[in-house]
């Protein structure tokens, strides 16, 4: 006799590999008269390392343990200046976004808060696109009315010589939980336009520096155009409501870049 059977089904396929999720933590207090990290706390590809300080700042190092971000990473740091601390955070080389084994975008998520009297310095790197890379990556940042911040952010598309990768960023600041800045950028392949003559054109890198600075209250900029050699890029310094001020520059390579937003910052601004 034979019996009916019902139809054996299929066995479940492996899903994808998830990617890395790591959290790396930054806090820095006042202490007598200088600034200690009562916590100092890295994870998965972030190594944070001491460095020696200057003055009463204290200053950290974010080294990459292992490459990343890759698709499909989850990746995040969190830093905070407490009350009258100086924090000042660099990274050991650029940030490479790569293709990974899955076919989900990266995220990288930066969240920065600044007690008042206290100042952070956020300088790392330039983040490099390499070709067929997906990131996406935030800045939320929290100022107190009498905080100092320095944000420097750099993007190079693409390695020497290949085609950029796909990355959208998005940076919100907030100064005694009022908005100050809220800006989105996405540039790639799958962005329609972002190489045309309104946005990027023939360059290759962009980036911005973002100051806070309660001595901004009654002394805003005005705004200043810095132009390098012909083809070699420019940057806009804007001053914004806060007060703030906000340098934008594009650049056919990182090391103009570089030099672009370097001389508008330390250029003395001019008063409106």
């Amino acid at each position: 006799m034979t019996l009916a059977t019902e139809p054996t089904a299929p066995a479940a396929q492996p899903a994808s590999a998830p990617g890395v999720q790591a959290t790396a933590r930054i806090t820095a207090a006042f202490r007598g008269s200088t600034t200690t990290l009562p916590v100092l706390d890295g994870d998965g590809p972030f190594e944070l390392r001491r460095l020696r300080s200057r003055g009463s700042e204290a200053r950290v190092c974010v080294v990459g343990a292992m490459c990343a971000p890759l698709g499909g990473d989850r990746l995040r740091i969190d830093a905070t200046a407490q009350q009258s601390a100086a924090l000042h955070i660099t990274s050991a080389a650029a940030t490479l976004a790569l293709p990974g084994p899955t076919p989900e975008h990266a995220t990288y998520d930066v969240h920065l808060t600044v007690a008042e009297d206290a100042e952070l310095h956020w300088l790392p790197k330039p983040l490099i696109c390499a070709a067929g890379s997906n990131l996406r990556q935030t800045w939320t940042v929290d100022l107190a009315p009498t905080a100092r911040l320095v944000l420097r952010e750099e993007q190079v598309l693409g390695r020497a010589g290949e085609p950029p990768g796909q990355v959208a960023t998005r940076l919100t600041v907030r100064r005694g939980g009022h908005l100050l800045l809220d800006q989105e950028t996405e540039y790639g392949p799958d962005t329609p336009g972002w190489d045309g003559p309104a946005v990027l054109a023939d360059h290759r890198a962009t980036g911005h520096i973002l100051i806070a600075d309660p001595a901004l209250e009654n002394k805003p900029s005005e705004v200043q155009l810095f132009v390098d050699e012909p083809e070699g890029g420019q940057a806009l310094l804007t001053p914004l409501a806060g007060p703030a001020s906000l340098i934008t520059a594009i650049a056919p390579d990182g090391l103009r870049l570089r030099r672009l937003l370097d001389t508008a910052r330390m250029r003395p601004p001019r008063r409106a």
